[in-house]
């Protein structure tokens, strides 16, 4: 192309990219560009041999990139207006690669193209010092100036990080982008750290995918799969059948009518729960030997510590560190569902299990006063009330008990996170009422966030509920909010959506990410699709156009509940 062409500039870029594609990844980079085209042709050899639809991602690339950038800039190869072209062109490269087609139960969970490359930009550095440096700025910049799906980006926010870091990314989140999200980088070191890691590996990690935490460059973490943690309240309260089968799928763990308090009923709870991950756990086993049998990764296993030193393949535990995480789902509903049971029929008595049963059997079609009772007047979580929160915590307790620590075959363990991807909208589907009131076949919650509409005392209560699980005791959760456009559309709401997040990070929150979207905007958007093309809204761990989503996806955004006020 150089040969053909004859503008001079051109034909020297063209000669320049000739030159780094021939040294870069078989020797190690020297600028700015080489180091960009490196990463670009490892990520093609990774995805080619995987054909992945798992996040495989640039990390720390503000970290990675800044000495290149400096010594760059300080010997004048590079000005800022040409590394700013060059991270262009590197956005459009990641969206113009979408992850696989999906069908079936695959595409029910995660209905997206999107491929979860996640950017994290901030933090701090090995030393536990500042991470955040000019370049992330001028990346914040390309992101805003982009606006694409992919790659998705985040903020690593350390008590270390200034408050302007925050504030420049809600400038961009304000706009309806959905991007970036936030993660809290001390939590992030400590949960790693408290899963064996060294400290400085937990620091120059980060989260990839939705939420997910890990050792960057160094660890085989690998999400196993969904847990529909509300369908085991429906099979505990039907002795293990499953009434959307018809089929006796748990442990006939007892009539509930002969349960004489809720403790009795937790006790099943939890026996039904630990049955289905033993399952779970046997599958998870399984796959991962069929994989290092059949599925090696031999050029994965070049990049990840210490693959090589230990003379395994990346699929049969040759990394550092090995972890297999089972994604907790529906917190919410759970919570108020149990919250439910445990108010109405054993504290107040307000009806009887026999009569819970029936009005769930019908879904709520013979009394609508009952379900009425269950969703305006029974303790919710997301509201900072002690009562639901308490079962969420014991809820989290008995997950967590029921899988961390547990051995996978790869010389890990098992860990637990809670995010839904899209998946809570299809475990909906095959779940049927719920003491909360839900009606049968729609969807859960998503992530850790209260049931949608349920959170009625304001964003400050929702955090404070979510802060009462150990964060640090999981590989990450996902927390969603949503505002009017009004609440931050001066420099006042910034200010004091930057406290919010530095609070709930106080409390050792793990992640959280807003919509800044009116309902009124979204409905007008299904009813004139063509008018709202542009229209981008965080569905899970990652952003979407509006009006690709499915219908059931689409209203369940629109019901959560949206923040006007502080």
């Amino acid at each position: 192309m150089a040969a053909r062409e004859t503008a001079p500039e051109r034909k020297e870029e063209l000669r320049e990219m000739a030159r780094i594609c021939e040294r870069v990844p078989a020797h190690a980079p020297q600028t700015f560009w080489e180091a960009l085209q490196y990463y670009w042709f490892v990520h093609v050899g990774v995805i080619t041999e995987l054909n992945p639809w798992d996040s495989f991602n640039p990390g720390r690339l503000d970290q990675h990139l800044y000495p290149f950038y400096r010594k760059d800039l300080e010997e004048g190869r590079l000005t800022e207006e040409r590394a700013r072209e060059l991270l262009q062109a590197f956005w459009i490269k990641f969206n113009n690669h979408p992850a696989p087609p999906k069908v079936g139960v695959t595409a029910e969970e995660s209905g997206t193209y999107t491929d979860f490359a996640l950017i994290n930009l901030g933090g701090v550095q090995a030393d536990g010092s500042d991470g955040v440096n000019e370049l992330t700025f001028l990346m914040l910049d390309v992101i805003e100036e982009m606006r694409l799906l992919q790659p998705s980006s985040m903020l690593q926010v350390s008590k270390k990080n200034p408050d302007r870091f925050i504030k420049r990314a809600l400038k961009i989140i304000k706009t309806g982008f959905g991007q970036p999200s936030i993660f809290n980088t001390d939590a992030i070191v400590q949960e790693l750290v408290r899963q064996g890691k060294r400290v400085e590996d937990a620091r120059c990690g980060g989260a990839s995918g939705c939420v997910e935490s890990g050792a960057f460059g160094k660890e085989a973490y690998i999400l196993t799969g969904y847990f529909n943690i509300p369908k085991i309240v429906e099979l505990t309260l039907n002795n293990g059948f499953d009434p959307h089968t018809n089929k006796q799928l748990g442990l006939q763990t007892g009539d509930p009518c002969d349960f004489h308090s809720f403790d009795e009923f937790f006790t099943a709870f939890e026996t039904q729960l630990r049955y289905f991950i033993d399952i779970k756990i046997q599958g998870n086993n399984l796959i991962d030997r069929l994989y290092a049998k059949y599925m090696p990764a031999p050029f994965l296993s070049l990049l990840i510590d210490d693959c090589i030193a230990n003379g395994k393949d990346y699929h049969a535990g040759g990394a550092r560190y090995n972890t297999s995480y089972i994604q907790g789902v529906g917190l919410g509903s759970v919570t108020d569902a149990l919250t439910s049971i445990q108010y109405n029929v054993y504290d107040k008595k307000i009806l009887t299990m026999p009569q819970l049963q029936e009005l769930l059997r019908a879904n709520f079609s013979h009394d609508r006063e009952y379900r009425r009772r269950f969703l305006n007047e029974t303790p919710k979580y997301g509201n900072d009330d002690d009562y639901a929160d308490a079962v969420m915590r014991r809820i989290f307790e008995a997950y967590y008990n029921a899988v961390d620590g547990r051995p996978n075959v790869r010389g890990g363990c098992h860990r637990i996170n809670l995010l839904p991807t899209t998946v809570h909208v299809y475990f909906g589907r095959v779940t049927g009422a719920l003491p909360d009131g839900r009606l049968a076949r729609e969807p859960l919650s998503e992530g850790i966030s209260p049931v949608q509409g349920a959170d009625r005392n304001g964003p400050t209560s929702v955090i404070k509920s979510a802060a009462k699980i150990d964060h640090i005791r999981t590989g990450g959760t996902l927390l969603n909010q949503k505002f009017t456009p009004q609440l931050l559309a001066d420099d006042d709401g910034i200010a004091k959506l930057t406290h919010l997040i530095r609070t709930y990070f106080r409390l050792d929150g793990h992640h959280i990410q807003f919509n800044c979207v009116t309902a009124e905007t979204l409905r007008e958007a299904q009813k004139s699709p063509e008018k709202y093309r542009d229209l981008i809204v965080r569905v899970a761990g990652y952003s979407d156009y509006f009006v690709d989503l499915g219908e059931e996806l689409q209203n369940e955004i629109i019901r959560r509940t949206e923040h006007a006020e502080f």
